[in-house]
């Protein structure tokens, strides 16, 4: 082979190289990044494990952690709105002091896209009075919104409220 061949040659293979990068990166530009996968319900409903595992610690800050900054909190014993961090570890410090711990009776869950997703249904609360000891149930609805943001879901809306038959 001369020196003349052997350098078309590699023009050759060089140009080959060059168009099959230039069409790979065009089909990826065409196909648009790929969107991230939504969570499945199993995998929304461990946050709900996760925040009454942080009930079980009966530590209001840890609980509260669960929560974005711009949530709220519509409790399940209090009247009052909790919508800042504040007030929803004053709340926290309240019913934790109860011991609760919660079961879901009944669970729906909507995933509404890969960073936001609902569970609502029904719970109770075995709770115990930190003055008494005596005993109870709290049963409820509830509603949680759970949003992901910068790669981590935390709740952004939760509503619970007492059962209205009781």
């Amino acid at each position: 082979m001369t020196r003349r061949s052997i350098s078309k040659r590699v023009a050759v293979v060089t140009a080959a190289a060059v168009v099959a990068v230039g069409t790979f990166a065009a089909g990826g530009a065409v196909a648009g990044p790929k969107k991230p996968a939504k969570p499945s319900e199993k995998q929304v409903a461990a946050l709900f494990d996760e925040w009454n595992a942080a009930l079980k610690t009966r530590d209001p800050q840890k609980v509260a952690d669960l929560y974005w900054d711009d949530a709220v909190l519509l409790p399940t014993l209090s009247n009052q709105v909790r919508a800042d961090r504040e007030s929803r570890v004053d709340y926290f410090e309240h019913f934790l002091a109860n011991k609760p711990v919660g079961k879901k009776i009944e669970t729906h869950i909507n995933v509404l896209d890969s960073n936001s997703a609902l569970d609502a249904g029904l719970y109770e609360f075995a709770l115990t009075d930190h003055e008494t000891g005596e005993k109870s149930v709290a049963k409820a609805r509830y509603t949680y919104e759970w949003e992901k943001r910068h790669g981590e879901w935390k709740i952004v809306n939760h509503h619970s409220s007492l059962m209205p038959e009781g």
